[in-house]
């Protein structure tokens, strides 16, 4: 019993000890806040005895404050960006029209140049022999229709009469007097819409000129692009920062690899839909086969919306000249053609380096044609595609303030794996 109460006098000696500490602890604590917040002669954040407002903001909180402004600079700079280019919408799209172009005559100018041609003789080679197959390609397009158009019309009539028929004879119970009704309709709706349409003719001859206008410049920035493609890009390096300029200077060329990919690689897989379309619907009887193809090549351009709409032509057209059945075999040739286009040929022709996920390509589409139509939806998925090789670049290769190492000299555009990509060098 001694030993027992013993022990039980010395736990309870030891436990009044460290009640002890703990309120000297808690006294010491109290005693620097009161001090830290008591007023003093310095004021300000930075004087002794004050504690620092930013301590007490959570960290979650202060990260979240730092990305909101970095954001907001960032959004701010795109709208600016955003509307200087609406305000030049047509020399901006004018000039990334002639990058697209040069991407594409660029390899037969260095090769032109290669075999001991001069620089400004294979310039003006390469481009004339462009201009001239771009207006033969004109020209067939409207002599084709204006051969055509007569023949047309009348086949144009015959399947609506067919068509009508078809429907009236359908499961859908579509009697004549609902389309006659429905043909009233429209006629009256274009006949009160007369003014509209004088506007919407005024406004088609504007246009026009615009795009006269933006044709003659890109083919003027082509040339120049052309010749001195390489020292307009050794000046554009010299506005660059020069902590920057490394980085840029490897961006570039690989960019340009990209572009150039993606313009041979588009235009290759356009060419091949609108030639097996082409003739698919040539055999089937459908006019305007030659000039539906053109618009089939050219609608291309603009990845997913532009096959679907060229298709969709093809089988309208067939639909109002041929009949339903002739529509139902246009519509298969068109989906096999399209399919082996979306799962062999860009796969096998584009190749990784410009290849971009679906919903990339459908917001980029839709983007770039409400900014600047049709223009902004064909150069948009290059854009896109460029602009992931630039920032892909950029994360594997780090600024040279980012590692501490001293910046190297920034070579001449194109030097870097110039032996391996000489033909496609900015």
């Amino acid at each position: 019993m001694r030993g027992w109460l013993g022990r039980l006098k010395d736990a309870a000696a030891r436990a009044g000890e460290r009640r002890a500490a703990l309120q000297a602890e808690r006294d010491a604590e109290n005693a620097e806040e009161r001090e830290g917040t008591a007023p003093s002669g310095g004021g300000g954040p930075g004087s002794p005895g004050l504690r620092d407002p930013a301590a007490a903001v959570p960290w979650g909180v202060r990260v979240a404050a730092e990305a909101g402004w970095r954001f907001l600079v960032i959004a701010a700079t795109v709208w600016v960006l955003m509307r200087v280019i609406g305000a030049v919408r047509l020399v901006v799209l004018a000039f990334v029209v002639a990058l697209l172009v040069t991407a594409l005559l660029e390899p037969t100018v260095a090769r032109l140049h290669r075999r001991g041609l001069a620089r400004g003789a294979a310039t003006a080679l390469t481009a004339t022999c462009g201009f001239v197959i771009l207006g033969l390609v004109g020209w067939f397009i409207v002599w084709q229709v204006l051969d055509n158009l007569g023949n047309l019309s009348e086949r144009v009539q015959e399947g609506i009469e067919e068509l009508k028929q078809w429907l009236i004879n359908s499961p859908l119970h579509v009697t004549e007097q609902q389309i006659n009704d429905i043909a009233d309709t429209l006629s009256d709706s274009i006949g009160t819409s007369t003014s509209e349409i004088t506007s919407t003719g005024l406004q088609g001859v504007t246009v026009l000129v615009e795009v006269i206008t933006g044709l003659l410049v890109a083919m003027f920035c082509t040339l120049f692009l052309l010749y001195d493609g390489e020292r307009i890009w050794r000046w554009t390096l010299r506005l660059v920062p020069e902590a920057a300029r490394p980085g840029v200077a490897g961006a570039g060329p690989r960019a340009w690899r990209t572009l150039t990919a993606y313009v041979r690689g588009t235009m290759i897989v356009a060419l091949i839909d609108a030639v097996f379309i082409g003739i698919g619907i040539y055999f089937l009887g459908v006019p305007l086969a030659v000039p539906i193809g053109v618009v089939i090549f050219l609608a291309s351009f603009v990845p997913l919306i532009g096959a679907v709409v060229s298709g969709a032509l093809a089988v309208v057209v067939a639909l109002v000249t041929e009949g339903v059945f002739t529509a139902l075999m246009a519509l298969m040739v068109v989906l096999v053609v399209q399919q082996i286009e979306g799962h062999l040929l860009q796969p096998f022709i584009l190749g990784r380096a410009v290849r971009i996920h679906p919903l990339a390509v459908v917001l980029a589409v839709t983007t770039g044609g409400a900014v600047a139509g049709i223009g902004g939806a064909v150069v948009a998925v290059p854009l896109v595609a460029v602009g992931n090789t630039v920032v892909g670049y950029l994360r594997t290769h780090p600024p040279a303030s980012a590692t501490g190492a001293a910046p190297p000299p920034v070579a001449p555009a194109g030097a870097e794996d110039a032996s391996a990509e000489d033909d496609t060098a900015p």
